[in-house]
């Protein structure tokens, strides 16, 4: 009796084996095939230049195996393309070739990197706003050792990058872009960085409105990106004549066109501080007579300023006459003297310097003075008169009348008033008599 042999279930065994055999072989195959042809470039995704300069466009590149390549190619020449990437399109735009010297589009393109080294940072001369576009970054390697361009794809591998072209640059970035209130003596650090496009036209950097004795320090500094910046950093001692200034920062381009580009960047200082430069005002600015109404005004500067507080002292007196910004009274003798007021916040306080109050006829020891002057004046006038009146009744054959006319008008002439007069008239007359 024959026996058949169910070769159903191995078959199956065996097909299974083949297929996972030949997905093997396949991917070894496709990853060696791949592998040979990985390939990145590292440059920004956008540059922005500035119209009649220059921009230079970092770039790196790599290639698997790359040195068993170079050590196989004769020549290594790079190319950027315009536009489109397919370099054997009909409508591809070759800006640049370096294997040709073919340069189309510019007035001038520089390959300043060593391909050699995997360098392919290229510098695009004086450009004008038609060059904004997206350029790409073609490698050949001959004979036939590697040729591809460095196309944008959705796992972010390769790059390129896009030019955007400006009639004016960006405005510096001031960092801080906003202060905080900083106190008095306080070290203030800020920094102003503006692109530079094209680092043999770097921009300049200038600071306005901030103290002669700040440091300055500038560089030109290299990105992440590799694109580069020129760096400006300032420090100084926070001062109250600083409070509410605005700082700025301002970034000139020059550039191959008649005129350059300026562009600028500002924030402002607030400083916080006790009151500085206390002083008094009044109302008037000449002397002021008694029963003048009088306001005097108690002036300084100090931040935070709504909550400043002002007291108002008398010399002589060891209290407080008044706690407010302004103080009125009508001026007499006994409110005259010297004043002096005081602001105060919650960083400190400084007292004004004092001023002196007087009124026309009511400073005692000006009165006393003018009164001492005035009597001894008076004492010698009346003795010169006196004597006169003495002669006048010795010389005259006029009536008795006539002579105390004269006596009286002699007196009025030296400036003595007519009741002195009538004291002196009574005292002539008995030196009549007694004559």
């Amino acid at each position: 009796m024959l026996h058949f042999f169910d070769c159903t279930a191995l078959c199956d065994s065996v097909m299974s084996v083949l297929q996972i055999t030949s997905f093997i072989i396949s991917s070894m195959f496709l990853h060696t095939h791949s592998a040979v042809n990985i390939y990145s470039a590292v440059m920004p995704q956008t540059v922005t230049a500035l119209t009649g300069s220059c921009v230079q466009i970092p770039c790196t590149f790599n290639i698997s195996n790359f040195e068993d390549k170079r050590n196989r190619t004769k020549s290594i020449h790079g190319i950027w393309l315009k536009s489109i990437s397919q370099y054997d399109n009909k409508d591809s735009f070759i800006a640049f070739n370096s294997s040709e010297n073919i340069i189309r589009g510019f007035s001038d393109i520089q390959m300043t990197g060593n391909l050699s080294e995997r360098n392919c940072t290229t510098v695009f001369y004086n450009i004008m706003k038609n060059h904004s576009d997206i350029y790409y970054f073609r490698l050949q390697m001959e004979p036939d050792v590697f040729r591809a361009t460095f196309n944008p794809r959705t796992d972010d591998s390769s790059k390129t990058v896009r030019i955007n072209v400006t009639d004016s640059a960006q405005p510096p970035e001031l960092n801080p872009s906003e202060l905080q209130y900083v106190k008095e003596g306080t070290t203030v650090n800020l920094s102003c960085s503006a692109e530079a496009p094209c680092p043999k036209q770097p921009p300049t950097i200038s600071w306005s409105n901030i103290p002669e004795s700040a440091n300055i320090t500038t560089q030109l500094q290299e990105k992440p990106d590799k694109t580069q910046s020129v760096f400006s950093y300032v420090t100084f001692k926070a001062s109250y004549k600083d409070h509410e200034k605005n700082i700025t920062c301002t970034a000139t381009y020059p550039r191959n066109t008649s005129d350059a580009s300026t562009v600028k960047s500002t924030v402002m200082l607030r400083v916080l501080f006790s009151p500085k430069e206390t002083h008094i005002t009044i109302d008037r600015s000449d002397s002021v007579s008694a029963g003048t109404n009088v306001t005097l005004t108690c002036r300084s500067k100090a931040s935070p300023s709504n909550n400043l507080k002002y007291t108002w002292y008398k010399r002589g007196q060891e209290m407080p006459i008044a706690q407010e910004r302004k103080i009125n009274f009508i001026l007499n003798y006994n409110n005259t003297g010297l004043y002096f007021c005081r602001a105060q916040n919650k960083h400190g306080n400084q007292s004004s310097a004092e001023i002196q109050l007087t009124a026309e006829g009511q400073d005692g020891h000006s009165m006393t003075v003018i009164a001492g002057c005035v009597g001894g004046i008076a004492a010698v006038l009346m003795l010169s008169a006196i004597g006169f009146c003495t002669r006048t009744r010795k010389k005259t054959h006029r009536g008795d009348n006539a002579g105390e006319k004269d006596c009286l008008n002699q007196f009025l002439l030296l400036g003595i008033n007519a009741q002195s007069c009538v004291f002196l008239g009574i005292l002539t007359s008995n030196i009549k008599q007694n004559h």
